[in-house]
């Protein structure tokens, strides 16, 4: 079973998130912030991590991206974007952190869903 962390602070999202990958076959864990889902990314080594941009904690998706990619042991722990930013530097900001995707919010359940199978 492929394991996915969702690292979102607003807990609706995580939650329509999670109610989406619930239709298929995934270990699903959340965290709320990007400290506490660095953390939990090195606890659980994902094989996908659904990451917002926008945070509090002091650590943005950026950061937390960048942190994984200098992790050698969640290196190729694959990441997309999660975020309402849809502006070309955004994309390219993401893509400098090491994300391997960038979905725009809002986003479909099937979209979601086509993206997770492309990367599990």
């Amino acid at each position: 079973m492929k394991r996915v962390l969702i690292i979102e602070d607003q807990a609706e999202i995580r939650e329509l998130i999670r109610m989406t990958l619930e239709l298929e076959d995934f270990e699903i864990h959340e965290a709320a912030n990007g400290p506490t889902g660095l953390q939990r990314a090195r606890d659980l080594n994902p094989h996908l991590v659904l990451l917002d941009v926008m945070m509090p904690g002091g650590m943005d998706g950026f950061a937390v991206c960048a942190a994984l990619r200098q992790d050698a042991a969640l290196r190729r722990t694959k990441v997309v974007m999660l975020t309402a930013r849809a502006q070309a530097e955004d994309h390219a900001r993401g893509k400098s952190a090491g994300a391997d995707a960038y979905l725009v919010k809002p986003f479909s359940p099937r979209e979601l869903l086509g993206t997770v199978a492309r990367f599990s």
